[in-house]
């Protein structure tokens, strides 16, 4: 679904983002097509960004499990590129290839906790158009994770809602660093 609105800008047309775009890089170990379409409307990647650094900053959810709702979530709505982005953060944040490539079988696999079975069973629902979450995923939620920590796990999944949008809507062109993540690490473990 690659339409590439954006006409193919790189990150030397947006010299006054320089700064945000170094600190993404040593996030995510790339700068996103994504961020490049944002930078368009400068208002739109600093908002967009002011976000994504609390959501990520904050500390009542650890990286590999946000990264794990924000690639369940993705995987429910279907966006591709950001599937391929949140499997290679996950990675990058210490998760096992091998658990990536399970979690649409997170419900049976070893790999997964039942704490992450809770979060993934919301992140899978409200991923879903019409979204499908409701008071039961919440319930089990809260057998493992306090008010604030649920925010976290919300404010992951809503950031990713509109990620998901963006990306799929634009037809934003996927990255080397991810596409080959999931070309040379996932596919040999039988990811789709």
């Amino acid at each position: 679904m690659e339409h590439n609105y954006i006409g193919g800008k790189t990150r030397e047309n947006f010299k006054e983002f320089e700064e945000l775009f170094n600190g993404v890089e040593a996030f995510m170990g790339y700068v996103p097509n994504a961020h490049l379409a944002m930078a368009e409307r400068p208002e739109l990647l600093t908002a967009f960004s002011n976000l994504a650094m609390t959501v990520f900053q904050s500390e009542g959810i650890d990286m590999q499990t946000k990264q794990l709702i924000a690639l369940a979530s993705s995987l429910s709505s279907g966006c591709k590129y950001c599937q391929a982005h949140t499997s290679h953060g996950a990675e990058r944040a210490g998760t096992k290839e091998e658990k990536i490539a399970e979690i649409l079988n997170y419900s049976e696999s070893d790999y997964y906790s039942d704490e992450e079975r809770a979060v993934l069973d919301l992140a899978f629902a409200s991923g879903r158009a019409p979204n499908e979450s409701n008071a039961a995923h919440f319930n089990e939620l809260k057998k493992y994770f306090s008010d604030d920590q649920i925010i976290d796990i919300v404010s992951v999944i809503s950031m990713f809602g509109f990620l998901n949008r963006w990306n799929d809507t634009l037809g934003t062109k996927l990255e080397d660093v991810p596409k080959d993540f999931v070309e040379e690490k996932l596919k040999p473990l039988g990811w789709a």
